[in-house]
């Protein structure tokens, strides 16, 4: 029989494995709260709504990226094919077919979503830098498809698209009803995001990440899962593009231009690729210069290049991510 001592040695690392998860737990459900209620107070704090909504349409997008980036280890330069997309299909539907937004959105996920299929379907059986070059190829396909199909409308784009009434009761014309539809919108797509991370699917999802071929010595097929991770990451991104284009009532060629899917780059990189929050803080650094540095023209891009230096230097696990690791480093 053991002795009391080592006893209690063996159940010290349980207790340690036990208590790190909640810990954890702990610290995102607080993070969450202060996250979620900078996004209620913001407004009555009188930062402009309008905002604040592309704020949380952009940190979805930058989320679902993530999603495929920091936890699937796939580097995607044509994500934007997919928020662009289905803004397309969202304003098409909402605007020429009639539908209420909600069933607009939802039909630009399932766009997005088939997209994401086709274009997994061609891209996963690669890897590495020719897995992003067949992405952007691919994108750059759909740019030039966007710009020549007449339900686009070209460079025009789709404009006066109807907010509607969300399910026909609520109009999404006031600028309140519209704030708490895309707050709804990003908890929700934010929620599944962070189960699916949080899964056995996800935890496999990042054993293939950190060393693919020990899983698949373990029995399990890589490319379903990356494939898999890859549709969600293209539906959430569509879920981002269609409230998108609903909340600025215009879809156009920007959503679906190759600088979109480097913008989303940058703002999960600044923010911490592989974190839970630091795409929502990228996305919120790279929209706040877009919008408060406009003055300064084409030389916001030089700013972007030069805060991406600096994070690059200082922070090279993200703002979220060199954080955390502070944080786990004084523990």
């Amino acid at each position: 029989m053991a002795s009391a001592t080592e006893t209690t040695a063996n159940a010290i690392p349980a207790a340690a494995r036990i208590t790190a998860p909640r810990r954890t737990v702990t610290a995102h459900r607080i993070v969450f709260a202060i996250m979620l209620a900078v996004f209620i107070v913001a407004p009555l704090a009188g930062v402009y709504p309008v905002f604040m909504m592309k704020v949380m349409c952009f940190a979805l997008f930058a989320c679902a990226f993530n999603l495929l980036l920091g936890f699937g280890g796939l580097l995607s330069f044509g994500h934007a094919m997919f928020f662009g997309m289905a803004g397309y299909v969202t304003a098409h539907a909402a605007k020429i077919w009639g539908f209420t937004p909600e069933l607009a959105i939802v039909l630009g996920i399932l766009c997005a979503t088939v997209m994401g299929w086709v274009v997994g379907v061609l891209a996963i059986r690669r890897q590495g830098i020719y897995f992003a070059m067949i992405t952007l190829a691919l994108a750059q396909m759909v740019f030039f498809f966007s710009l020549q199909v007449p339900f686009t409308h070209g460079e025009d784009g789709i404009q006066a698209v109807p907010r509607g009434s969300l399910f026909g009761l609520i109009d999404l014309n006031n600028t309140f009803n519209m704030y708490c539809f895309v707050l709804a919108i990003f908890v929700l797509g934010f929620g599944a995001i962070y189960r699916i991370i949080h899964s056995p699917f996800g935890q496999i999802l990042q054993a293939i990440r950190e060393n693919e071929e020990r899983v698949v010595s373990l029995g399990y097929d890589a490319s379903k899962f990356k494939l898999r991770a890859f549709v969600l990451s293209a539906a959430l991104s569509g879920m981002a593009g269609g409230t998108k284009d609903i909340l600025f009532q215009l879809a156009s060629l920007t959503d679906v231009h190759w600088t979109m899917s480097g913008d989303v780059v940058l703002m999960t990189l600044i923010g911490g690729m592989g974190t839970i929050f630091g795409p929502v803080l990228g996305a919120a650094v790279v929209v706040s210069m877009q919008n408060y540095l406009a003055e300064l023209g084409s030389w916001v891009t030089v700013v972007q290049g030069a805060i991406f230096v600096v994070v690059v230097l200082m922070f090279r696990r993200g703002i979220v991510g060199e954080i955390g690791h502070r944080i786990k480093k004084t523990l």
